[in-house]
Order: structure tokens, then sequence, then C-alpha cells
């Protein structure tokens, strides 16, 4: 078995009985799952930003990026390989696979609150920065302690 150099930085492993180079197992699934791998990588991101900064604008950047992770998750999930529009032809019932349109209309709802809830957030920030002059988290709960 002869190793090769991947574009990725890992190896390739070609079989001398039959000449096809074998993919490594997680560069194979990334490749084929890449909604998942963007999925986790913005679930990652905006969970982060929301809990590690005290800036109280990037919380709401982070909970939009987790907002967003979520979205991706339902849209890809829902995908059917092969799915056809879930409507009954004239012809008669067809049979196959169907894509069910209720996880984007979920989404869809989603977003809309997503944004409402974006809105109300930033002017509640607004409202916070003209009273205490500061975006700051610890800043803003030492200035209401006193």
């Amino acid at each position: 078995m002869t190793a090769l150099s991947a574009p990725g930085g890992g190896s390739l492993a070609l079989s001398a009985l039959d000449g096809v180079a074998t993919v490594p197992l997680a560069l194979s699934a990334l490749s084929t799952r890449y909604a998942y791998a963007t999925f986790a990588l913005l679930f990652a991101i905006g969970l982060y930003m929301m809990i590690a900064s005290p800036n109280l604008v990037k919380k709401v950047i982070g909970l939009n990026l987790f907002q967003s992770a979520i979205f991706l998750f339902f849209v890809s999930m829902a995908y059917v390989r092969g799915g056809a529009v879930p409507a009954i032809p004239s012809e008669g019932g067809a049979v196959g696979a169907y894509a069910s349109p209720l996880p984007q209309v979920i989404v869809l709802t989603a977003i809309v609150v997503g944004v409402s809830l974006t809105a109300v957030a930033l002017a509640l920030i607004v409202r916070l920065y003209t009273e205490y002059g500061t975006l700051n988290e610890e800043t803003i709960r030492e200035v209401m302690d006193e």
C-alpha cells in the first residue's frame, strides 16, 4: 500500500490490489455532509460569543449566529435526496419520496421571530447605553449594584 498526500494535508492510501485511492472517513464525511460541519461551526462560534463576550452587541450577534446554525440544521435535516414536490399530480397519486415542507415553514416562522428578537434586543441595548453609558455587561452590573 502506497501513501499519497491529499490536498487537505491528509493522506490517501493507494491499494496495490485495485489501484483505487481510498479517502479517510473524516474527509469523506465532511465532503458529503458539509451542511452539518457548517452547522457545528456556526453553533460553536455563536455559543462562544454569547458566553464569552462582555459586550452586549456582540452577544446579540452571537445569538444571531446561533439561530442561523439552528435554521441550517433544520433545513439540512429536511433534505430528501431525489425527493419530489409534495403535490399530488393530476394523473393520480405518484409513488416515491416526497420532501416535507413543514421544516421550511418552521424555519420561516423562526426567522421572523429571530428578527423581532434582534430588534427588541438592540432597542434595549440602545436604552441601556443611554442610561449607563457603556455596553459592557460587568460594568452595568457594577453600576446597578451601587
